[in-house]
């Protein structure tokens, strides 16, 4: 059979969707069955030894956000590239309104320009108002992450369950509970000295990182010691963030470490005392998994997807409600027991989840769609 994966999302730094992509394609080349290729726009670093499927993208010189149209040209050229494969799998939601001659599934992860519009571009919000619409009509098959995800998919783009996949993501195998002498090594690269509370994502308004900010106001004012230490790229366009930290006198208690590379990641969720996701909205939300992989507590929102990663694992809270953060992240920085308690816990919980059964169910879709009649 021969595949085609668009592999655009590998030439930017790797987060949460990357690393899926990157998984899904390491899995799939290896896979005598398939003869698979990349669609991009360019070679990637990541697979030189995978052919590619090169669409060319001549704003790529003049826009930082050439991916944008990228997009643009893959469904214009839809048609002709279609005819070079059996099989395409569209494995970054992107935006294709022709029906091409090959079989096709698409990756949707969330829908989150529906929930939060004022947080997108034109183009973003017009690549899921207008054309993603115009996609869910001309594939056979929808690959989603969450049952939330699904259940916004069936609700916003009106799909039929029938023809939507649910397959969760994983934390990748290095995030384990490690020995002291590699979480030292990690917490002296970033001069870390005391105990820290732990938050890895962005700063955009559904990752609710102001009601954390003033959870962890409060939780100062009972004695706590810890700090808060947020990982992730530092954008100056959500100055609110930063503002709200200088009125509440947290400069020297909020640290940001900017972005963390994969290799050190590990050992910071080791050096936490605990890991809290307030987000208000995920299609899944990896950093809950690999932080309970770690064995490190986890308090996280009871809204989307969140309740499916944690299960009974980690707590779950009303992420508007600044005082029942406050109260659970003391009540868990507290007590030892609930602490390995949850710790146990959370390592059992993430063993249930692997990139391993991600990708083999990735490959059971394939078989089944390349079959459809």
């Amino acid at each position: 059979m021969k595949i085609g994966i668009t592999s655009e999302q590998l030439n930017r730094t790797l987060t949460g969707r990357g690393n899926y992509i990157k998984n899904i394609i390491d899995y799939v080349s290896k896979n005598n069955t398939f003869d698979l290729k990349l669609i991009n726009y360019k070679n990637t670093l990541l697979f030189p030894e995978v052919e590619s499927e090169i669409i060319k993208n001549q704003m790529s010189k003049f826009s930082k956000k050439s991916y944008l149209y990228w997009y643009a040209g893959l469904s214009i050229n839809m048609n002709l590239i279609s005819k070079k494969f059996d099989l395409i799998h569209a494995i970054n939601s992107e935006p294709i309104y022709l029906k091409p001659e090959c079989k096709l599934i698409v990756t949707i992860y969330d829908l989150l320009p529906y929930v939060y519009p004022n947080s997108y571009g034109f183009l973003t919000s017009f690549r899921f108002k207008k054309i993603l619409p115009k996609t869910v009509k001309v594939v056979d098959q929808i690959i989603t992450i969450s049952e939330h995800a699904k259940n916004e998919i069936v609700t916003n783009l009106g799909v039929s369950e029938e023809k939507i996949k649910v397959i969760p993501l994983a934390a990748d195998e290095n995030y384990i509970p490690l020995r002291e002498s590699k979480i030292n090594a990690v917490n002296s690269k970033y001069n870390i000295n005391y105990p820290f509370i732990f938050y890895v994502g962005g700063l955009a308004p559904n990752k609710n990182v102001d009601t954390l900010i003033k959870s962890f106001y409060k939780l100062k004012k009972l004695g706590i010691p810890n700090k808060l230490l947020l990982a992730g790229e530092k954008r100056l366009k959500y100055k609110s963030t930063f503002e709200l930290i200088e009125k509440l006198n947290l400069q020297n208690e909020v640290i940001f470490t900017g972005y963390v590379p994969d290799e050190d990641l590990p050992g910071l969720y080791n050096a936490a005392d605990l890991f809290v996701y307030p987000s208000l909205y995920e299609g899944f939300g990896i950093p809950p998994l690999e932080a309970m992989a770690c064995g490190t507590p986890v308090i996280t929102s009871n809204t989307s997807s969140l309740p499916e990663v944690v299960g009974d694992a980690g707590i779950t809270v009303n992420p508007y409600d600044v005082d029942e953060l406050a109260n659970k992240m003391h009540e868990v920085l507290t007590n030892e027991d609930l602490r390995n308690n949850m710790s146990k816990k959370g390592i059992e919980r993430a063993k249930l989840f692997s990139w391993k059964k991600c990708a083999e169910e990735h490959l059971k879709v394939y078989e089944e769609v390349y079959n459809m009649k």
